[in-house]
């Protein structure tokens, strides 16, 4: 079994320099790959002088996450792709586990590692932490991080464990069923689109595995900070699109008129809190999304499975009856 370790690049010689070296010294047993959305700065030239085994792959233009793969990785031929976001540090022996597990176990798709901030490495990341799931209305949350609430990491959630979403962040899925897939939705640019990809996987009846024996630390918010209403316009927008891709069929449209209106509330939040921007931003992720609601249904698929969702509402067990952690939740 080959493993291709694949990360997207737009200028981001800083982050090439810092990160790199870890993945690079780390993965004796991958080939390493950078997929670069056309980047206008000399990062391409950092990579072609320092560490010549690396592997470039141009792409023509900014796509984004989601596109920005896909053209790649026509190019990428070994089993297993590891998606490695720029600002992620791996660590010794970081692929073996998650190997191990792709060897043995024929039905696991996709797999995440454990995600704990590079910032403060006692703590869990946001993007991913121990492992993803939704909610009935497609609110992501993690083991480890709910909202705004993340958790330090005490091996609490140290069990190698079947998830409904792992982090792009650093996601492993094998080759055949991304392609079989087709990759990541276009049209989502930037933001849950391992969600949706995620979703498609689970609907196909495969497994999404976390293994905490792997470790990486992610800075988060590299490329676009989490206060950005580019990133609430994203979002907002794209969990819309998901929903509407992935939901069984006799929830579709009551979900989506409840997300409509738990949308309008977090559109008065910000807006009470003077953040007009991102007041906007939803606003404008609405508008998208009705643009595209009729070409999004037609990317649904025949059989959508009932059970998706971990939790009723995580927006009702975090707010109005305060379980602020994962293990609170059951």
């Amino acid at each position: 079994m080959t493993v291709a370790v694949v990360i997207l690049n737009w200028n981001g010689k800083s982050l090439l320099e810092q990160f790199l070296p870890s993945v690079v010294r780390y993965s004796p047993e991958a080939v390493v790959y950078v997929a670069d959305n056309a980047s206008t700065d000399d990062s391409l030239d950092f990579v072609k002088t320092y560490y010549p085994s690396v592997k470039i792959i141009r792409n023509t233009g900014n796509f984004g996450f989601a596109k920005g793969y896909n053209e790649a990785l026509r190019f990428v031929d070994e089993d297993i792709y590891a998606l490695v976001n720029s600002d992620i540090e791996v660590t010794e022996n970081w692929l073996q586990p998650i190997l191990s597990t792709f060897e043995t176990e024929k039905n696991v798709a996709a797999i995440q590692p454990k995600i704990r901030d590079y910032k403060d490495k006692q703590y869990f990341e946001y993007a991913g932490a121990g492992g993803g799931f939704i909610d009935k209305f497609g609110y992501p949350f993690c083991r480890g991080r709910i909202f705004d609430t993340i958790e330090t990491d005490h091996g609490q959630y140290d069990d190698a464990k079947d998830i409904f979403w792992a982090s792009g962040a650093c996601l492993f899925i094998r080759k055949a069923v991304y392609r079989q897939l087709g990759g990541f939705d276009d049209s989502f640019f930037a933001h849950q689109e391992e969600i949706d990809l995620c979703w498609r996987i689970f609907n196909k009846g495969l497994t999404i595995r976390y293994i905490p024996e792997s470790t990486v630390y992610h800075v988060g918010g590299a490329t676009l900070q989490q206060g950005n209403p580019r990133k609430t316009f994203l979002n907002f927008r794209n969990s819309l699109l998901m929903l509407t891709k992935n939901l069984p069929r006799p929830s579709l449209y009551s979900v989506l008129f409840q997300r409509l209106l738990l949308d309008a509330v977090a559109a008065f939040q910000f807006l009470s809190k003077g953040k007009l921007r991102h007041f906007l931003a939803i606003i404008e992720a609405h508008f998208s999304f009705y643009g595209r609601f009729g070409t999004t249904l037609q990317k649904r698929e025949k059989h959508q499975k009932r059970d998706y969702y971990a939790v009723k509402s995580i927006v009702k067990a975090y707010y109005i009856s305060g379980k602020k952690t994962f293990h609170n939740l059951f």
